[in-house]
């Protein structure tokens, strides 16, 4: 167990240094590729009023005319153990993780990210709870009362679920709980520190608008696997030996189940954690997705670049679970 945990680490380590390269190569390469110039590049540092001498002092001290590849060192360096740039009268210290500065506000990025963490952190975290339990059990339900008027219902609900788009629904549940009927007003996001109550009531309508879409997913493939392991052998063995029925569908049909959707929910709340993007835009939450969009319109390279790197750290930190948790479950992934 301990040889298998160390490979996969290794492996996610290694995974990560490959998307900061890529996602280096993505900034500083392909734009060269088209035609940028390091003067250009520079120019979005010092603004529209860039004059050659600030231009110069700008590729100097961030070193854009040096080799691709120390470029790359110092940007992995910076993000490690920080760094000190020379840009006025008193040098600036961005500590670790730097991610560097924005070009519009002149603010560090990761201050920025961590202050944004918990809005998409409360997002995900409450959504998930919702569409896991709501969704695998309407498919158990589902696949038990197979061709039940039950079963019809909660299938085409989930058909809808999954084929409605996030911004669509979003904006559906506002005009009815928020405008119409005026439950929800003035939603705002309030930190869980200050008020527990008020934090979660907020959260309400976009927790449920956000596992709409997914619980309608996993009720469909609860249901789909429900239906393939109940018919197996060891479930007809199981019922012979006189287990109960809910012993046989519990302990032994969900958990073979559920099993492919450990995976499928590890690459969701892992995209999730990311920046919840839609959900964020039509509830007017400032989390890291409101913050992506916000770098991507006004082309602020250091704020996509940090949002980028942790999206992609949360997605092979989540897979890495994933690989424990199927470690745990099942011995014989453990000798692959």
């Amino acid at each position: 167990m301990a040889a298998y945990i160390i490979r996969r680490v290794f492996a996610a380590v290694l995974l990560l240094l490959v998307v900061s390269a890529v996602t280096f190569a993505i900034f500083f390469l392909v734009p060269r590729l088209g035609g940028q110039t390091t003067d250009s590049l520079a120019a979005q540092y010092v603004g529209k009023g860039a004059d050659p001498d600030a231009i110069a002092a700008i590729k100097a001290n961030l070193g854009l005319d040096d080799p691709l590849y120390l470029q790359y060192w110092h940007f992995i360096k910076a993000i490690v153990v920080g760094a000190e740039y020379n840009l006025g009268p008193n040098p600036s210290v961005c500590h670790a993780p730097c991610f560097g500065y924005s070009f519009k506000t002149h603010v560090e990025v990761w201050p920025e990210i961590v202050q944004r963490i918990p809005v998409t952190f409360s997002l995900a975290i409450g959504a998930a709870v919702i569409w896991v339990i709501s969704g695998v059990a309407i498919g158990v339900l589902s696949a038990l009362k197979r061709g039940s008027i039950f079963d019809r219902l909660t299938m085409g609900i989930a058909l809808a679920g999954v084929s409605l788009p996030m911004f669509f629904t979003g904006l559906v549940s506002l005009a009815l709980f928020s405008f119409h009927w005026t439950i929800w007003e003035n939603l705002e996001f309030v930190p869980f520190s200050e008020n527990p109550g008020e934090w979660a009531w907020n959260l309400i309508l976009p927790w449920c608008t956000l596992a709409f879409l997914y619980s309608a997913l996993y009720a469909r493939l609860t249901r789909a696997g429900m239906l393939e392991t109940m018919g197996e052998d060891y479930i007809r063995t199981a019922r012979a030996k006189g287990l109960r029925e809910r012993q046989v569908v519990v302990k032994h049909g969900l958990r073979a189940a559920l099993t492919p959707l450990v995976t499928i929910f590890g690459m969701d709340f892992a995209l999730l954690l990311g920046g919840a993007v839609i959900t964020e835009r039509v509830f007017s939450f400032q989390g890291m997705g409101a913050y992506a969009i916000q770098g991507v319109t006004k082309s602020d390279l250091p704020i996509v670049m940090g949002v980028t790197l942790v999206a992609a750290f949360f997605i092979v930190f989540c897979n890495l679970l994933v690989d424990l948790v199927y470690a745990a479950i099942d011995p014989r992934v453990r000798l692959s």
